[in-house]
């Protein structure tokens, strides 16, 4: 797998879409957690993201030794290129350490200078400037820490660089959210621009965030992950049932007509969220409810060449630059969802028809549960990694699931896409 594909993949690209865009340059975010639910990892795993995407990361241990530290980015690292199969490693492994500098401090709120110090170190040692700073072990209840922290944030932005602090808190907390984060001091939080808070849930974590800058998050804002890696579980892996409502669910999609469209006016009437991944110039949008509007750059994080798509597709599509486009979202619409839902057909080579048949070879590439509606036989199919096999009408069990097909959609494919919402969620809202 192709190193665009593991970032794609990294829950922190929800957590990107939640905090509109990221962290950005000179902003704070603290990942807070009881001890042992995984906000060392966490971070880590920022780091990492960013090396992924070749953006120099200093990594700060309070407290650890370099030693320490370094052993649990290489198994972190090695986690993931198991995990998604990372093609050639071994250069991806070396660029990551040629952007890296881990320092080790002992000082705790007393040691605003040693993040200065640090950050001398690496411009002399790798030439660069960071564009991500972690700092993992920062005492916030000594006295001083605000000074402390207010000082980290002036370094951060005058290198241009975003940063992330971990915090300890008790186990089991009343969530705070808005000006107040527990556990944090107010004159502490108000510094902080991003708050996210982690909780033990069975073998897993939960994500919630509980600061947006200056606006209130919705309260269903948060990811069940995997303990200690933020990656979302795998399916032989999946979380204790959680008691969900529609609107905890979001519906994925790339505003496209047809089946994308029916999909998105269920997720309306149901109550479920929508997000619809677009580009600039588009034509025809069907569906403008939680419109993103992907940049150039976002674009080509998910670009695929006309060779590969001919060999995963048997087919060629046409050289349109506006079609190109399409796929890379569709790449977008599939990267997080946890299970894809399409209607079409299937045809004799097994993959699905139309261009949007794309969303179900991806989904079928990263292994993630595939269900498609063939409105020929009129019946549910199911991918079971060798072929197409009937099934039982299905429910939707994921919280971001993508919901795509043909945009000649019947009469019976159209009552399928609302059965779906209906056997999932019950009656509509609307």
């Amino acid at each position: 797998m192709i190193r665009q594909e593991a970032i794609l993949q990294s829950p922190l690209r929800i957590l990107d879409r939640w905090i509109r865009g990221g962290l950005g340059k000179g902003h704070l975010g603290v990942i807070m957690a009881p001890a042992g639910v995984g906000k060392s990892a966490c971070l880590v795993q920022i780091g990492l993201d960013a090396l992924l995407r070749e953006k120099p990361v200093l990594h700060v241990a309070v407290g650890q030794s370099v030693e320490h530290v370094s052993a649990r980015h290489d198994a972190l690292f090695d986690e993931l290129a198991e995990r998604v199969d990372l093609a050639d490693r071994g250069r991806v492994r070396e660029s990551i350490a040629h952007r890296r500098l881990i320092w080790s401090s002992a000082e705790g709120t007393s040691g605003a200078r040693a993040l200065d110090e640090a950050l001398a170190a690496f411009q002399a040692n790798l030439g660069l400037v960071p564009h991500t700073i972690l700092v993992d072990g920062f005492d916030w209840g000594e006295p001083g820490c605000t000074a402390t922290v207010g000082a980290f944030k002036e370094s951060a932005a005058r290198v241009g660089a975003e940063l992330w602090m971990t915090a300890r808190a008790a186990r089991g907390p009343e969530l705070g959210r808005g000006p107040r984060i527990f556990p944090l001091a107010d004159d502490s939080a108000a510094l902080v621009d991003v708050g996210v808070f982690l909780q033990p849930h069975g073998r897993h974590a939960r994500l919630t965030l509980v600061k947006d800058f200056e606006r209130s998050p919705a309260t269903d804002v948060s990811l069940v992950l995997e303990g200690g890696t933020l990656r979302l579980p795998r399916d032989d892996e999946a979380p204790p049932p959680l008691e969900l409502s529609p609107g905890d669910f979001t519906l994925l999609a790339s505003a496209s007509s047809g089946a994308e469209e029916e999909f998105g006016v269920c997720a309306e009437r149901w109550g479920v969220r929508e997000v619809n991944f677009t580009f600039g110039g588009r034509r025809g949008i069907a569906r403008t409810r939680g419109l993103v509007e992907l940049s150039e750059d976002e674009l080509r994080i998910g670009e695929v060449s006309a060779a590969y798509v001919k060999t995963h597709m048997h087919r060629a599509f046409p050289d349109s630059a506006e079609l190109r486009r399409v796929l890379q979202a569709i790449w977008h619409q599939v990267s997080t969802a946890g299970e894809v839902f399409s209607v079409g057909a299937v045809n004799a080579d097994k993959t699905a028809h139309g261009g949007t048949g794309w969303a179900v070879e991806l989904a079928r590439h990263w292994g993630r549960p595939v269900h498609l509606f063939d409105q020929e036989r009129k019946r549910w199919l199911r991918w079971d990694e060798r072929d197409w096999v009937d099934v039982a009408p299905p429910a939707i069990t994921h919280e971001r699931f993508a919901g795509a097909g043909t945009r000649s959609l019947s009469d019976d494919g159209r009552a399928a896409i609302r059965a779906l919402f209906e056997r999932s969620f019950g009656a509509p809202r609307s």
